[in-house]
């Protein structure tokens, strides 16, 4: 097992399938031994949930099938984490890190999966997450899960993972895969990413099909990609985008979407772009190192030819506050899919699974299930309650028209620049997609990430600018794995 797969990049991993330097078996190995050193014992990091045990077969087979047909892309033979509310046609179970869905199996892959196993990919395993993509219960820490145990930040342990997608960011981090997929609903990859020093894909809602994914919100779920390189990100996204007739969402992209995503990787792409910073709301709760690091990464910017308009704040930032849009959508979306598990599901509604957790109350309800109750409890399930109703039209008018919409128009921008995760909540309302890249960490140890994002279906000009910003800064480096602050 000669070849290095900590910090290798997807195209240097296929440099060395192509010459023979390595297999992808022989990478699986490399994984699964890094994962069995250092995320169940040594450091016990934690981050995966699962390991599929066909991996190996796959890639066996992938390694003829380069040798006698020749490689399908990019993605062909390499090794890839998911999510654990991914469905998974195999022997991994889907379970967003609930006990209660612990012996759920899917009938068939998400869409999401068939597509990267069409392109080659071998799906390594699962990924610890967020139980319930915390929509389980207050006060529950990110990167917990009564299934897969909690989550370590491999920087500093004495700091949170990020959530929900919090395995995805932290294994991606620690080259335990090559990439990974993460979901998002407000902040799900955006967060883990920044706290993990990786970049992380939010795509617009409906570029990338949630059929077949354990959902929290239909109006607000993402699938994206984590890597440690917008380049590895890109040639992901470019795998999974795709119109799916089983969701609607996907419906606009046949007309918007833009295929491969690794045509806008170029140097050069923050000359002449106008980036506007929001720094009335979203700034209030940094710290002078975070603030230290946000400039220093504007300056890169600057000096590489951006347009910097600072502020272009946004009008309606602090009136986007509490919305019962999530939490009434959670319960009909999830009893939609548990009703459509294969026949011999033990669990069909959400009401099954609080039973099933009041009956094994040491081991599901650590930190209990307020908001599942609350979900269960307060909603009808059908979208008629009358505040659902106008959260809804509040969001989208808010975030989006008065929002963001408003604040690109005013100022003529390309993007926006966010601290870290910041703008989740306006984004995620939006249905808008963001890019979030390493800047830099603190003294502690602690990541922190700037995030490029625009209006729908933006990601080109965001994948052009985040790529030129990590080309002129390239501040990732990866946890040691060795000893913590």
């Amino acid at each position: 097992m000669s070849f290095e797969v900590i910090e290798a990049t997807i195209t240097s991993m296929q440099a060395a399938l192509t010459s023979g330097e390595t297999t992808s078996r022989e990478l699986t190995l490399i994984y699964l031994d890094r994962i069995a050193a250092h995320d169940k014992n040594g450091l016990t990091i934690n981050s995966v949930l699962c390991v599929n045990p066909e991996a190996l077969f796959i890639a066996s087979a992938l390694d003829a099938e380069r040798a006698s047909r020749g490689v399908r892309g990019p993605l062909h033979g390499i090794p890839i984490l998911l999510k654990d509310n991914i469905n998974t046609m195999d022997q991994m179970s889907t379970s967003a890190g609930s006990l209660a869905l612990a012996g759920s199996y899917a009938g068939e892959d998400a869409t999401v999966v068939k597509k990267l196993r069409e392109a080659g990919a071998i799906i390594l395993g699962k990924a610890n997450m967020t139980e319930f993509a915390n929509f389980m219960t207050d006060g529950m820490p990110s990167g917990y899960s009564s299934r897969g145990g909690q989550t370590l930040n491999p920087y500093n342990i004495s700091k949170p993972t990020g959530g929900s997608s919090a395995g995805s960011g932290v294994a991606v981090a620690c080259n335990f895969c090559m990439v990974s997929i993460g979901t998002e609903t407000s902040g799900s990859i955006l967060n883990p990413a920044n706290l993990s020093s990786t970049v992380g894909i939010k795509p617009t809602v409906g570029l990338v099909s949630r059929s077949g994914v354990l959902p929290l919100s239909t109006s607000q779920d993402t699938v994206g990609p984590i890597a440690r390189t917008v380049t590895d990100a890109a040639i992901v996204l470019s795998a999974i985008t795709g119109y799916d007739e089983s969701d609607a969402a996907t419906g606009a992209m046949q007309w918007k979407g833009h295929g491969d995503y690794t045509q806008y990787l170029a140097r050069g792409g923050l000359r002449g772009a106008r980036i506007g910073i929001p720094r009335d709301y979203y700034f209030e709760e940094l710290t002078e190192e975070q603030l230290a690091i946000f400039d220093a990464a504007v300056q890169v910017m600057r000096g590489q030819g951006a347009i910097i308009i600072d502020a272009a704040n946004i009008k309606t930032a602090r009136q986007i506050v509490y919305s019962s849009v999530v939490l009434n959508e959670f319960k009909s979306a999830l009893n939609a899919y548990l009703s459509k598990l294969p026949a011999g599901a033990k669990l069909r509604s959400l009401k099954d699974i609080i039973a099933f957790n009041n009956e094994h109350p040491i081991e599901a309800l650590r930190y209990g299930q307020t908001t599942l109750l609350a979900a269960e409890t307060t909603t009808t399930g059908m979208l008629t309650e009358t505040p659902y109703l106008r959260d809804r039209a509040a969001d989208l008018r808010l975030c989006k028209d008065e929002g963001i919409d408003a604040t690109l128009a005013e100022h003529q921008l390309d993007a926006l620049l966010f601290p870290a995760d910041f703008g989740a909540r306006i984004t995620s309302r939006a249905g808008y997609p963001s890019i979030i890249v390493p800047a830099g960490y603190t003294s502690e140890g602690v990541p922190f990430g700037v995030t490029f994002a625009g209006a729908a279906y933006s990601e080109p000009m965001l994948i052009k600018l985040a790529y030129d910003y990590e080309q002129n800064s390239l501040v990732r480096k990866p946890p040691s794995l060795k000893s913590y602050v």
